[in-house]
């Protein structure tokens, strides 16, 4: 997993990229937690989700936002890491000129950055949110949310208590032509202590359904 430096809009980020073997393979950018509470890159939970989109042949990118690890800048209230994410995005799309597909996958704080990241980027085709911060954060601006996607979240979160995210999926769920696959760990908390290959076998099972129907799909074409 080579190591890559690339420019965000307050200094330069850090980042690991998987380069896929398949030409036109998708893209997947992986967001990791709250930097001011441990959040980096190499959390279980975001390099769980790295390796299954690797798995799964995309060509995946995870990094650190600002002041994380060697990531220049400061933390930014979820704002500037929302610009740092388009950036990961953009030195992606420019290495992947021809990719088919683009999927973000963001823990915790993550979730948060990638749908906002969602609302600004049409391009995006699919998503995964795992521990959504539903009662930290106004996830109204989902209005109308342009894909469906997979939410995991775990009913002993002692953080974000788990109907708060059943009220976002159910909100969500109620929009046209989207459709979301929610899915709940019994005992799981917050850090999912002992359950990250539960995450992993969910994740992998979601996306590559979708990948295979679009594929079905395009192939009758």
């Amino acid at each position: 997993m080579p190591e890559v430096m690339f420019a965000g809009p307050d200094g330069r980020l850090e980042g690991r990229y998987h380069h896929s073997g398949e030409p036109g393979a998708p893209l997947a950018l992986i967001l990791h937690p709250h930097p001011l509470h441990g959040g980096t890159m190499n959390n279980r939970i975001t390099y769980t989700m790295y390796q299954t989109f690797q798995k799964l042949g995309f060509s995946v990118m995870r990094y650190n936002s600002r002041g994380v690890g060697r990531s220049q800048g400061r933390y930014d209230g979820g704002i500037g890491e929302i610009s740092d994410a388009a950036a990961a995005l953009d030195w992606m799309q420019a290495v992947n000129p021809n990719s088919g597909g683009l999927w973000i996958s963001g823990y915790s704080f993550g979730a948060f950055v990638g749908m906002q990241l969602l609302m600004r980027r049409p391009e995006i085709s699919g998503w995964v949110s795992v521990a959504t911060p539903a009662s930290h954060y106004d996830f109204g601006f989902l209005a109308p949310c342009p894909c469906g996607g997979l939410m995991i979240h775990g009913d002993a979160d002692e953080l974000v208590p788990e109907p708060s995210v059943r009220k976002l999926v159910d909100k969500l769920n109620t929009q046209k032509g989207v459709s979301v696959d929610y899915r709940i760990f019994s005992g799981a908390d917050h850090v999912y202590a002992n359950h990250a290959e539960q995450v992993g076998e969910a994740v992998d099972d979601y996306v590559g359904k979708v990948v295979a129907r679009k594929t079905l799909a395009l192939a009758a074409d």
